[in-house]
């Protein structure tokens, strides 16, 4: 009895130490990683400050889901704690924040390429949604941002804890986006407003990071293990819908079946969207390829 308990104590060491070992390691690769610096030259922006363009800034500020994790003023709040994974705390952005001092076009970096203005990665920042957001687009969003009150809110330091790094270390774990972006310099353009797939697919980059890059649904990164998956979008699952029930389904929060929901998915943001916004989203979802969504 005594020869295993020995056995079993020095097991329990061994573990203990691999793990100490693990997470050395992904703190400070992740450390690194987190102190790397990039170079952003995008083309300059031209930023007008007129209301029609401050508006439509806002409209994209709040049908992109930007409020839902800054904020409705940009003042910054908790999103969630998961735990030992991360504590998620997007930072305030206005002038009186993070933005006070930058210029448009390191706004625009930090937008698209997840690119703080000192050229290290933003934390968390889901910029693989934004990385081909138009110029014009972008410089509306600057337009708005700046012109939004300056807060004085601090929301509290975001967390990276031990088993985000680990998870990051094994690539599960979306801490830097910057990392998989591509930062060469280039203009952007979108295609015209209009109910056409063309335009829908350009709306629905800002879905890809939830839905996945099919998107057939999948357990949403970075979030904590009991958040729901997110939903399969392509005509196998959603083939017998109509328009009308996409529309219903984003601006009531209710599926053909009358069924809620789940209230992880930001509908009521894109209940802001307009209705060609909408046709054009769900004339693309009508293109894509159905995948069957996978077993829970």
């Amino acid at each position: 009895m005594r020869r295993f308990i020995k056995w079993v104590a020095g097991l329990v060491g061994v573990l203990v130490l691999a793990a100490v070992a693990l997470y050395a390691v992904a703190y400070f690769r992740s450390q690194a990683a987190m102190a790397k610096t990039y170079t952003v030259s995008d083309p300059p922006l031209t930023v007008a400050r007129d209301a029609d363009t401050v508006a439509r800034g806002e409209h994209i500020f709040l049908t992109r889901g930007c409020g839902e994790c800054h904020g409705h003023g940009g003042e910054g709040k908790l999103l969630f704690d998961a735990g030992p994974v991360a504590k998620v705390v997007p930072p305030n952005i206005t002038t009186g924040g993070r933005l006070k001092g930058m210029t448009p076009d390191q706004i625009a970096a930090a937008i698209r390429h997840g690119v703080a203005a000192n050229g290290r990665p933003l934390v968390f920042m889901p910029s693989e949604d934004f990385h081909e957001m138009s110029d014009e687009d972008v410089a509306t969003v600057v337009a708005y941002l700046q012109s939004l009150p300056p807060s004085a809110n601090d929301p509290g330091p975001l967390e990276v804890r031990p088993l985000g790094r680990v998870l990051w270390l094994f690539g599960k774990f979306p801490l830097l986006p910057a990392e998989h972006i591509d930062h060469a310099p280039r203009a952007r353009t979108a295609p015209a407003p209009a109910a056409t797939a063309e335009y829908g697919k350009y709306l629905a980059q800002g879905c890809v990071g939830c839905h996945g890059a099919s998107f057939s649904g999948q357990h949403v990164p970075g979030t904590p293990p009991d958040f729901p998956d997110s939903q399969n979008l392509t005509p196998a699952a959603i083939g017998s819908w109509k328009e009308a029930d996409f529309f219903r389904a984003i601006r009531t929060g209710k599926r053909p079946d009358g069924s809620d929901i789940k209230t992880f998915m930001p509908w009521q943001t894109y209940a802001k969207m307009s209705d060609v916004e909408l046709s054009a989203l769900w004339a693309y979802l009508r293109t894509l390829p159905p995948v069957e969504s996978k077993k829970k």
